[in-house]
């Protein structure tokens, strides 16, 4: 008995953890809207984490685990300039990355 015991508890182990690894990471163009949600997301500030819970779920995922502004740069250059692109205050080409978990 002892050893079918332990079988189904490492199963039921596995199955949790695996439902638990599945997650994603969004990369965003962080725009200002005027209400500062973007700077929110991009500092990683508590007022980002309606937003980002918000992106999640409408991404069929059920929580936000994590969000930060990213550089172009970090996102392996994939992130293209556009020649015309102008900067202001509100900065260049800012990407966010929310990190999203069923």
């Amino acid at each position: 008995m002892r050893p079918i015991s332990a079988l189904i508890a490492c199963t039921s182990l596995l199955i949790a953890s695996a439902a638990l690894a599945d997650s994603r990471v969004f990369i965003i163009a962080n725009q200002a809207d005027g209400y500062g949600i973007d700077q929110c997301l991009a500092r990683g500030d508590k007022c980002g984490v309606s937003a980002a819970r918000a992106y999640c779920q409408s991404h069929d995922f059920a929580q936000a685990t994590n969000f930060r502004r990213v550089d172009p740069d970090e996102i392996t250059g994939a992130v293209p300039h556009a020649a015309n692109e102008k900067c202001n205050a509100n900065g260049c080409g800012e990407y966010v990355a929310i990190t999203c978990q069923r």
